[in-house]
């Protein structure tokens, strides 16, 4: 099987670790590329992005993986939280209720692009004013979209489909995709 180099194209170090479990030798870049935030279904919504910053990568010779995560509930996006009280409002919203997390991925190899997404439920403990608080004063909830992450073990009740997909890389799609483009054994 022929070597390739790889490229995650993301500054999450969640995905840097998820990615590890299936490519033990990567390098890692950061795309200047401009996200869209909403005006189409989510599933579309990441796999532009993905594919955006895929594009963006300064790596032309490698296999670039980029992904985006979105969180969705009733219409609405849940990005990154740019504040404590932006965090605290996504987390209240959130608090007892079901919502969807959407994963996009863009395998670029040379000018040949494979993209795909993943959609897992999510469904939240009922969380009281003063845990969320207590929550967001730990900072984890700050650099994820939705202010939370899963791994934490603090909001999240239950699920259906990936855990890898919630933490922001749907690992069993994309070992799928990259054995069927002979990337990886």
């Amino acid at each position: 099987m022929k070597s390739y180099k790889i490229v995650l194209e993301s500054a999450s170090p969640r995905r840097r670790d998820l990615l590890k479990t299936l490519i033990p030798d990567f390098t890692v870049s950061v795309s200047e590329a401009a996200e869209i935030t909403g005006g189409t279904y989510p599933a579309r919504l990441v796999q532009l992005n993905a594919k955006s910053k895929a594009k963006a990568s300064a790596e032309p010779e490698a296999v670039v993986i980029a992904a985006d995560t979105v969180v969705y509930y009733n219409g609405s996006y849940f990005l990154k939280p740019k504040s404590e009280d932006e965090a605290f409002n996504m987390l209240k919203t959130l608090s007892g209720r079901t919502h969807y997390v959407y994963t996009g991925v863009c395998i670029r190899q040379g000018r040949k692009l494979c993209t795909f997404y993943d959609k897992s439920a999510v469904t939240f403990k009922a969380v009281g004013d003063e845990d969320i608080i207590n929550y967001i004063k730990s900072e984890s909830p700050l650099d994820k979209a939705g202010a939370y992450g899963i791994q934490d073990n603090v909001v999240v009740q239950s699920y259906e489909g990936s855990y890898s997909n919630i933490m922001g890389l749907p690992l069993e799609k994309l070992a799928e995709k990259l054995r069927a483009l002979g990337i990886v054994g």
